[in-house]
C-alpha cells in the first residue's frame, strides 16, 4: 500500500483521481477491494492480489489524468469486477426462504 500511495503522489494524481484506503468498503468477506468512480458509474474490483494489478491501476489513472476524461479500465480488471449490491445465490435463497416463512 505504501508503494501505491507514494506512486499516486509522485504522478500527481491526488487532485484528479481520489485514492482512499479503507479496512472495509462493504463486502468485507472479499479481500483487497477497490472502487473506481466517475459521475456516471462506480466500478468495484475485488481480490486485487498482484503487484501488476496495482501498477496497471496507477498507469490507468495516469492515462485518465492526461486524457482529462474517465477512461475505461484495462481488460485485465474484467475478471476482478463485481457488483456489491447483487445478492449471491445462497443469500438470494435465504431471502426467499425468509419471505416464504412469513
Amino acid at each position: 500500500m505504501e508503494w501505491l500511495k507514494k506512486e499516486w503522489r509522485q504522478r500527481g494524481l491526488l487532485k484528479n483521481i481520489q485514492l482512499t484506503f479503507s479496512g472495509c468498503l462493504g463486502p468485507c468477506d472479499l479481500p483487497n477491494v477497490v472502487t473506481v468512480s466517475s459521475s456516471s458509474e462506480s466500478i468495484w474490483l475485488g481480490n486485487i492480489r498482484h503487484f501488476r494489478h496495482y501498477l496497471a491501476l496507477v498507469d490507468w489513472a495516469s492515462l485518465t489524468k492526461a486524457a482529462e476524461r474517465f477512461l475505461p479500465l484495462p481488460q485485465e480488471f474484467d475478471e476482478l469486477r463485481f457488483d456489491p449490491f447483487r445478492l449471491t445465490e445462497s443469500a438470494a435463497r435465504s431471502e426467499v426462504a425468509i419471505e416464504n416463512a412469513l
